[in-house]
């Protein structure tokens, strides 16, 4: 079973309470996945969520011409799966282990019942998860800039980094 302390462990997780981590706690268990496993796969029905304790899971989405294209890597104290919040409620990308993994699995239906019973709680997951889901939006569109870039542009005009100063565009 998983632990108050085993979550405050993860960044991500700092703005919940003590309370809030205790039933998140509640609803999580321990999966381990060996490496080159299919997680998920982009357009399925999303139904649950990981946080990795340890390895590393590839994110790839769909290029019609190009094939899978990985937009990126997760590994330790990331957040798996956020595509269970929002209709249709399917996966937006699709991932896949790239070394053993380590996570604490949670189920979206009882964490979807668990934010219903109480609010407090249900507002504190759903802005943990915005913010999960802003920093994905941040990584994949520096990876697009990355792939898309002019081979003979050296110079970047900002930094691809999903976090710190991002200085001036002029």
């Amino acid at each position: 079973m998983t632990t108050v302390d085993e979550l405050a462990q993860f960044a991500q997780l700092a703005s919940l309470t003590d309370t809030e981590l205790a039933v998140l706690a509640a609803a999580g268990r321990d999966v381990t996945y060996p490496a080159g496993r299919q997680l998920i796969t982009e357009g399925q029905p999303a139904d649950r969520c990981w946080l990795i304790r340890h390895g590393r899971v590839g994110l790839d989405a769909h290029v019609p011409g190009r094939g899978d294209i990985v937009v990126q890597t997760l590994g330790s104290g990331d957040l798996l799966g956020w595509s269970w919040l929002v209709p249709p409620y399917r996966w937006q990308f699709s991932a896949h282990t790239v070394e053993s993994v380590l996570a604490i699995e949670f189920d979206s239906a009882r964490l979807t019942e668990l934010a219903d019973l109480d609010p407090v709680f249900g507002r504190a997951l759903n802005r943990m998860l915005l913010e999960t889901v802003l920093e994905r939006l941040q990584a994949t569109r520096a990876r697009l800039l990355d792939l898309y870039r002019n081979p003979g542009d050296t110079s970047t005009p900002w930094p691809l980094s999903g976090t710190g100063d991002r200085g001036s565009r002029r």
